[in-house]
């Protein structure tokens, strides 16, 4: 929520300016995909979730 407050504040220019210097970043690194699906990493946070609580 703290993200899109300060999005909202900014110009148009200063957006677009972030979301390029972003995207420069995760060219540089990216994140290997990961090998689970979907469905099964929601599964697996579901139940450490359970165990937390």
């Amino acid at each position: 929520m703290k993200e899109a407050k300060i999005m909202a504040k900014l110009s148009k220019e200063e957006r677009k300016a972030l979301i390029e210097k972003v995207e420069q970043d995760r060219a540089k690194n990216p994140q290997p995909a990961s090998k689970v699906s979907g469905f099964a990493t929601i599964d697996a946070d579901a139940k450490k979730l359970e165990s937390e609580n």
